[in-house]
């Protein structure tokens, strides 16, 4: 016999079929881990001293509005 959980979540998930969505599983890195850390450490010091970084941040500081910002 199923839980009452279990069947209000199918009977949800069948509203939601019936509405014309579908169910989407999207995997993302897990920014808590060492790994991805370290991966991101490497990506940022490889950008250190080149040219088109210094004239992208350069544009990004010209073109944000930060009025209003604490």
């Amino acid at each position: 016999m199923k839980s009452p959980v279990t069947t209000r979540v199918q009977k949800h998930r069948e509203l939601l079929r019936a509405a014309g969505l579908k169910p989407v599983q999207i995997w993302i890195p897990d920014t808590r881990s060492a790994q991805y850390r370290k991966k991101c450490e490497q990506e940022s010091l490889s950008l250190i001293g080149d040219p088109l970084e210094a004239s992208t941040l350069g544009w990004i500081a010209e073109v944000s509005d930060t009025d209003g910002w604490a």
